[in-house]
């Protein structure tokens, strides 16, 4: 579990300088800062790659018991989680991800 802490950790201090430079862009494209914002839904991508998550509703139960990454435990509905998953566009986890060549 060490180990995990110091990934997260380092996915965190990456990833970061990132999600804020995109939240000019978030808030242009009429996206408004709520419980699932930018960096926990890239905190949720991120998650359901690494730990091999098979579904939304497992998702929303390890954010809800433990959190993700760098995200405190939050409580969300799986039907909110699944609608945020559809709303929010793709070519924001693109752009933050394309920062640092990870995709």
């Amino acid at each position: 579990m060490v180990e995990d802490a110091v990934i997260a950790q380092q996915l965190e201090d990456l990833l970061t300088p990132a999600l804020a430079a995109q939240q000019g862009y978030y808030r242009q494209l009429g996206l408004r800062d709520r419980i699932l914002t930018l960096p926990l839904m890239m905190a949720g991508v991120l998650t359901l790659l690494w730990r091999d998550v098979t579904s939304v509703t497992e998702l929303s139960r390890i954010l809800a018991r433990e959190g993700f990454l760098w995200c405190s435990p939050t409580e969300v509905s799986q039907q909110a989680l699944s609608q945020r998953f559809l709303t929010l566009p793709a070519e924001l986890f693109e752009k933050v991800l394309s920062i640092y060549c990870l995709i």
